[in-house]
């Protein structure tokens, strides 16, 4: 057994990203060594590396080489360390054609009330955004916790601010509870106010309540079940549909057809997370009906992108293996 110690020295010309990649008091050094499979001592602004293989000591090197050319001004959190360890790790064709969207790492997508700065967390959703801004139809596939509805509620308040859209309509099949809308108490927002609360903790997380309600009374904001959509055109408007996979092909169609000059649309689900009886839902037909329209993207999103606690992925990657297993 090697128990040899070979050491090498990394330097950060930038202490700024020094202090960034260790984290407020160092917290990421511990989550590094874990990664990295070296012992890392912080000095100065350079990292003393420690490891019995000489292999490990490489990599280290090789993974703070990248973060040094492509990571600026953010403070690295546990995900993004993994996340950029995976990617650097990726094969090399992939890295190739992905490398030049690297620059979702700097790009603010908006900054909220409080003066938050909201980025990208990793290209899929970075692609995402870019998709919105630029494509009439944007449609995100992939398991919660992916930033689906919170980049797709972010991303359109920016273009309602900045004068782009004239008004956010926000829709969502009720089916979750079973229930229907009519039995439940209240008037149509208090009705659909349980199906569209993760909107609305986006919305506050961007606007604030009191501004969020004063855009609702203003009309700037809207939000109904995906029934009240029929019959109507929308324009100058960005109209995001989510939680799609609990649509029939019928009411998707009815969906999309509503679009009307001016006006993006955003459909965002999760294959995997119906709600419907099997065969009902229709979002996996109109990927294969939409693919080759030009104003169209679709957005795939997978486990990597999942910013929620790390266990989320692993729960997905166990509720996969049973279900292979059946």
């Amino acid at each position: 057994m090697n128990t040899t110690k070979y050491q090498k020295q990394y330097v950060f010309e930038n202490q700024e990203l020094f202090h960034l990649i260790c984290g407020i008091s160092d917290q990421n050094i511990l989550e590094l060594e874990k990664l990295l499979n070296v012992e890392i001592i912080p000095r100065g602004n350079s990292l003393i590396l420690r490891s019995s293989s000489i292999k490990d000591l490489e990599n280290a090197l090789t993974f703070f080489n990248e973060i040094n050319l492509h990571y600026r001004d953010r403070i690295l959190e546990k995900f993004d360390l993994h996340y950029f360890f995976s990617f650097f790790h990726s094969d090399i064709d992939h890295k190739v054609n992905k490398i030049h969207e690297m620059n979702f790492v700097v790009e603010k997508i908006f900054v909220n009330y409080k003066g938050k700065e909201i980025y990208a967390r990793t290209i899929n959703q970075y692609q995402y955004v870019q998709s919105i801004n630029q494509n009439a139809v944007t449609i995100g596939i992939g398991p919660a916790g992916t930033g689906k509805t919170f980049l797709a509620v972010i991303t359109s308040i920016k273009m309602l601010l900045n004068g782009d859209i004239d008004r956010l309509i926000i829709t969502r099949p009720a089916v979750e509870a079973g229930e229907n809308l009519g039995f439940l108490p209240g008037d149509l927002i208090q009705k659909v106010d349980p199906y569209l609360r993760p909107i609305y903790d986006a919305l506050f997380y961007a606007l604030g309540s009191e501004k969020t309600y004063q855009f609702i009374q203003m009309n700037k904001i809207e939000v109904a079940p995906l029934a009240y959509m029929r019959g109507r055109t929308l324009n100058d408007s960005i109209i995001i549909l989510d939680e799609a996979q609990n649509c029939t092909l019928s009411q998707l169609k009815m969906f999309l057809t509503r679009i009307g000059r001016n006006s993006k649309m955003c459909i965002s689900g999760d294959l995997t997370q119906t709600d419907l009886k099997p065969g009902q839902s229709g979002l996996q037909t109109i990927l294969t009906i939409l693919k080759d329209i030009e104003e169209i993207k679709i957005i795939y999103f997978t486990k990597q992108d999942i910013i929620r606690n790390p266990v989320v992925e692993k729960i997905i990657h166990a509720f996969e293996e049973y279900e292979n297993q059946k």
